[in-house]
C-alpha cells in the first residue's frame, strides 16, 4: 500500500481542519472530501441568508445498499420540507425516501481532537453523513438527498434514456415552479 500525496499539502488520516463555521473537523477518510465542501456551501448560503437549503450529492454508496437504484434518500431538520420534496418528486415521477436522523447517530462522529469527525463508523453511513450535513445547518429549514444510488440508470425508462439519470432535477423545478406559483398568488 502506498500512500496517495500529490503534494506535502495532501489532506492525511487524522488532520484537523476548520469549515467556514469555525467548526473543527478530524479526517477519518479522506474520500469523504465532498461533504466537507458541501458543509461550508451550506454555511456559505445561510450567510447569504437562505432560510430553505436542499442540498443534493451522490454522497455515499451506503445508500445503494440501503435503497438500491429506486429511490433516492432524503433526510434533514424540517419535516414540512422533506414532505414537500417527496410529494414533488412523486409528481414527476421521482422517488425518494425518508431515513431517520436521530440524534443518537451523531455519536458516531463524536470526536476526541475536533468538534466533529467527517466519518463515523460502519453502520448507517448515508445517515451520519447527513447527521454531518446537519452539524451546519441549524437554524435553517435543511434537506439533504442522497442519490448516489440513483444517479446513474442501468436501463431506459419512458421517460429517460439509460446511463445519467438527472435525479432530483425535476423534482427541484417543481419546487421552484410551486414556490413561484404561491408567491404570484400571494398570502
Amino acid at each position: 500500500c502506498s500512500e496517495n500525496l500529490p503534494s506535502g499539502k495532501a489532506t492525511k488520516p487524522g488532520d484537523v481542519v476548520r469549515a467556514m463555521t469555525g467548526k473543527t473537523i478530524e479526517v477519518i477518510n479522506t474520500d469523504a472530501e465532498g461533504r466537507l465542501i458541501l458543509a461550508d456551501a451550506i454555511a456559505y448560503a445561510k450567510k447569504l441568508g437562505a432560510t430553505r437549503i436542499i442540498d443534493l450529492a451522490t454522497l455515499t454508496g451506503a445508500v445503494s445498499i440501503a435503497l438500491g437504484d429506486v429511490n433516492a434518500a432524503v433526510l434533514g431538520t424540517d419535516q414540512e420540507l422533506i414532505d414537500e420534496i417527496i410529494a414533488a418528486g412523486n409528481e414527476v415521477g421521482e422517488k425518494f425516501w425518508q431515513l431517520p436522523l436521530d440524534k443518537e447517530y451523531s455519536k458516531q462522529i463524536k470526536s476526541d481532537i475536533a468538534d466533529i469527525k467527517n466519518v463515523g463508523g460502519r453502520k448507517a453511513g448515508t445517515i451520519t453523513a447527513a447527521a454531518f450535513l446537519k452539524e451546519f445547518a441549524d437554524g435553517v429549514a435543511w434537506a439533504h438527498l442522497d442519490i448516489a444510488g440513483t444517479a446513474w440508470g442501468d436501463e431506459a425508462k419512458p421517460y429517460r434514456s439509460k446511463g445519467p439519470t438527472g435525479i432530483a432535477v425535476r423534482t427541484l423545478i417543481n419546487i421552484v415552479n410551486r414556490a413561484a406559483r404561491s408567491e404570484q398568488d400571494g398570502p
